[in-house]
Parts: structure tokens; sequence; C-alpha cells
């Protein structure tokens, strides 16, 4: 497959990734944490990563933006419930 081809699959995938996140906002990020290992925020990391590896560079709260859709503080306000005595054991397990 050729590169520039490649990159342009790719860059697909992430936005259905990001849209499919934003269609399931009833999914915590303590959810995706438990049973993927990664969250909304890890992918704003990762983009983050991504930039600066390629020789540009992107703020945080610019990615965050990016993949919540909106302010982070924003979506946090709006959707962010509070982890569950259940949801924090399970994320506590994680490291043992």
């Amino acid at each position: 497959m050729m590169t520039d081809k490649k990159t342009e699959i790719e860059a697909a995938v992430f936005r259905r990734l990001v849209a499919h996140l934003d269609s399931r906002k009833d999914v915590q990020n303590i959810d995706l944490m438990n049973l993927a290992g990664f969250c909304r925020n890890c992918l704003s990391k990762w983009y983050v990563a991504a930039a600066d590896e390629l020789g540009d560079s992107i703020d945080y709260d610019d990615a965050r933006e990016i993949v919540y859709g909106m302010p982070y503080d924003q979506w946090k306000a709006k959707y962010q419930q509070d982890a569950t005595p259940e949801q924090l054991a399970a994320f506590g397990k994680k490291d043992d």
C-alpha cells in the first residue's frame, strides 16, 4: 500500500473513532480505561505526541478539543459523571 493512501486511511479511521466516541457520550473515560486501557484523554495525548514526532506541535487542550468535539471543560460539565465505587475498584485493580 502506498504511504499516502495508508495515511489517508489511518486519518479516516481516526475520524471515525472520534465520531463514534462522540456518539457514545454515555461511555465514560473510566469505562474505556477499565475495558480497553485507553480513553479520550489518551487519544489527545497521542495526538500531541504524534504532532511532536512529525516536527509540529499542538497544545494538549487543543488536541482534547479535537477528540472531545468541544472544549474539555464544557464536555466534562455536560457529560462526565462521577465514577461509581465499582468503576473505581476496577480501575484500581488494573495495576495489580
